[in-house]
This record gives C-alpha cells, sequence and structure tokens, in this order.
C-alpha cells in the first residue's frame, strides 16, 4: 500500500508542496510533495540525478525552490539558509561532514553555537566556556556511546572516517529537535564504521528526531527505513511502507521497469 497522510495528521512534522527547481533547462526536481512523521525514518533513494540531493538541500535550506512550499508544524516556512533551518529543530550532515579539522569534538559539536561566560578579569566583556561545552559534549557522546579517542585534545582529523561521521550524526543529533537529514552517511565507511553511523540513526529515532537519509545503500534502506520514496528524474515515483520494500521492488522504480 502506498502510504497517504493528511494535513491534519498531528505526526506529521515537516512537509513539503509542490518543490519545483530548474537550472537553466534543467528540471532538478518538479512538483515533489512529501511528508515526514515523527520518529520515523525516511529513505529517498534514486540513480544519480535523480533529484535527490536537491529535495535535501531545498527541505535544510541550502538552495531555495522555485516554486512549491515548506511546511512546519503545520505552517509555511522560508529558509534562506541552513541557519534558518537550525531555528526550526531541523539539522543536516552533508557528505563533507562539515567538521572543522584542527579542532577537537567538544569544539565541533559547538562550532558556530559557541558558548560564552562572564570573563573573570573583564567583566563586561565575554569568553567561551570551554568547560561547558566540554561537559556538555563528553555527556551527549557518552549518551550515544561514540566511539572515540578523546572529547578533547584530540583533533578530528587524527580520527577515522567512521569516527568523524559518528561526531557530525551526534552534533545533529545533540542540536535538532526534530527533523535530521543525512546525505550518504555511510558512503565509503567499513563495516564495523557504517554499523555505529546506522546504530546512531536508530537512537536519534528512540529519541523521536525524525531521520531523512539519501542512500545508495540499499541494505541499509532495507534495515532502516519505515518509508522509501523512490526518485527519477526529478519526479517522485513511488513511496513505499516497510513492509512493501524489497530490493527488486525499489530496483524497479529506481531504473523505471
Amino acid at each position: 500500500m502506498t502510504a497517504q497522510f493528511t494535513e491534519a495528521d498531528t505526526n506529521i512534522v515537516y512537509s513539503a508542496r509542490g518543490l519545483t527547481k530548474r537550472y537553466g533547462a534543467i528540471t532538478a526536481c518538479e512538483d515533489v510533495d512529501i511528508d515526514i512523521r515523527r520518529g520515523e525514518v525516511v529513505a529517498i533513494v534514486g540513480d544519480n540525478g535523480a533529484g535527490k540531493s536537491t529535495i535535501l538541500k531545498i527541505m535544510v535550506g541550502a538552495i531555495q525552490a522555485d516554486s512549491g512550499s515548506l511546511v512546519k508544524h503545520g505552517k509555511e516556512i522560508r529558509l534562506n539558509s541552513t541557519l534558518d533551518a537550525h531555528k526550526y529543530g531541523i539539522e543536516v550532515v552533508f557528505q563533507d561532514l562539515a567538521l572543522c579539522p584542527n579542532l577537537d569534538v567538544a569544539a565541533n559539536i559547538f562550532l558556530g553555537r559557541e558558548l560564552s561566560k562572564r570573563s573573570r578579569w573583564m567583566p563586561l566583556a565575554k569568553v567561551l566556556d570551554r568547560p561547558a561545552m566540554r561537559q556538555q559534549a563528553e555527556s551527549e557522546i557518552g549518551r550515544l556511546k561514540v566511539n572515540i579517542p578523546a572529547i578533547s585534545g584530540v583533533r578530528v582529523h587524527k580520527m577515522s572516517g567512521g569516527q568523524r561521521q559518528c561526531v557530525a550524526v551526534a552534533r545533529a543529533i545533540f542540536w535538532s529537535r526534530d527533523v535530521l537529514f543525512m546525505d550518504e552517511p555511510t558512503a565509503a565507511l567499513g563495516v564495523k564504521e557504517a554499523g555505529a553511523v546506522l546504530e546512531l540513526v536508530t537512537k536519534a529515532k528512540e529519541n523521536g528526531i525524525s531521520v531523512v537519509m539519501i542512500s545508495h545503500a540499499m541494505p541499509h534502506v532495507m534495515q532502516l527505513a519505515d518509508r522509501v520514496f523512490v526518485m527519477r528524474h526529478g519526479h517522485k515515483v513511488e513511496e513505499l511502507m516497510k513492509e512493501e520494500v524489497s530490493m527488486d521492488r525499489v530496483v524497479r522504480a529506481i531504473v523505471g521497469d
């Protein structure tokens, strides 16, 4: 059965309606509708150029649609940047992770959102509250059971690709109130490292965070996704519930057979 939801569905936390984006004569996506319910994992799949990344970027404010609307908790919103998305509890982990390699984990988790306190020596000035950031980072990493060398004192460029990915995901979970978008979260990772990232996705879901992931890794999609959106040539061509998802059906929808 294809999923059907109404605008009155109170479990829907974020929606896209009629999203269309063109680059000259090229249509990246056209008239795409998406509903995201609280605490579910949604996978967006499709071949290269199908429009997956365009949809993700529009829904996190990285680019703006030519037409269509975004609706958060029943109210239309406008996102001009990913900073706007943060205000609505929407976080994203892009493939480049957006980590600062020369900073440690605590500094990266609070990158751009640093905590400050009054200076002991200059009462009118503020300084970074490094102890508070380190304490909160340690608490979050401990709660999520992320296996990394250290919270502070070790720059992230010295960590493995999987560890860096886990740091980026943990940061997004820490700041997300509602929805977390992930672009190819397990790409180029080994089996063990990919498993650690997938475990974080499960924990985000358990915390009531909705996770939307773009992925070519069909085994991971079948393992985690509650629903699967299939994109082809800029259009959403199929929407499948978990019990409907099979490798054969998804592949056939992707290639158009």
